[in-house]
């Protein structure tokens, strides 16, 4: 999970943060103290960990709580990303109705998109299920530089947000300009073994006149 590329999205069921602050005989103020099971967002560039002692907290995009634990019914989760603008939601009182969670404008993704659910536990543990993943492409309308910009992004980001820098991969080549790459380089050569070759008869002519 850690140094991962691209967006991640997080059910912690445990209060680690919390517990330690309660040891040490502190606590968070109401305003930014958390309420578990919760669930936050991150997006990583690959140079960012997720900071398990601390819940996320320092990478965390926006979060909420999430009362998921002993239910009897099913509990649902959507992600939506659409022109930058990410928006998670969720069902969990079981009235098939929509809740806010986390709204995010900015968020810069790269195209080529990979699915995945992981988890991991310390020494207390839950059982959480995940029953189906239904994935769902949008057609969104956009203008050639909405596009242009969609398309020129190659390492995810967020607007007014710093992430430590990493090196972007190239773009790949187009096949004009990998064909021209490879048709001036065999000039080049040919051109290189003809100069040799004009080089090295003169040196032998020259080499000659020197024995008459």
């Amino acid at each position: 999970m850690d140094k991962f590329v691209g967006l991640g999205v997080f059910v912690d069921t445990y209060p680690n943060e919390e517990k330690q602050q309660e040891a040490q005989k502190r606590r968070y103020s109401p305003g930014v103290q958390r309420v578990f099971p919760y669930i936050s967002a991150m997006v990583n560039n690959g140079s960012l960990s997720y900071d398990h002692e601390r819940d996320g907290r320092p990478t965390e995009l926006g979060g909420c709580t999430a009362i998921v634990r002993n239910l009897h019914y099913d509990t649902f989760l959507v992600i939506r990303y659409v022109k930058r603008h990410l928006t998670i939601m969720m069902d969990i009182d079981g009235k098939h109705e929509w809740r806010d969670c986390i709204e995010v404008p900015g968020v810069r993704l790269p195209r080529g998109y990979y699915f995945g659910t992981s988890s991991i536990t310390g020494d207390l543990s839950d059982n959480h299920d995940v029953i189906s993943l239904k994935l769902f492409e949008l057609t969104v309308e956009r203008t050639p530089e909405e596009e242009k910009l969609h398309r020129d992004v190659f390492l995810p980001s967020v607007d007014n947000m710093k992430l430590p820098e990493m090196t972007a991969p190239l773009p790949p080549l187009s096949g004009l300009a990998l064909f021209l790459i490879v048709f001036f380089s065999l000039v080049f050569s040919v051109f290189a073994i003809v100069i040799g070759i004009i080089l090295y008869n003169k040196w032998q002519e020259q080499s000659r006149k020197r024995f008459y």
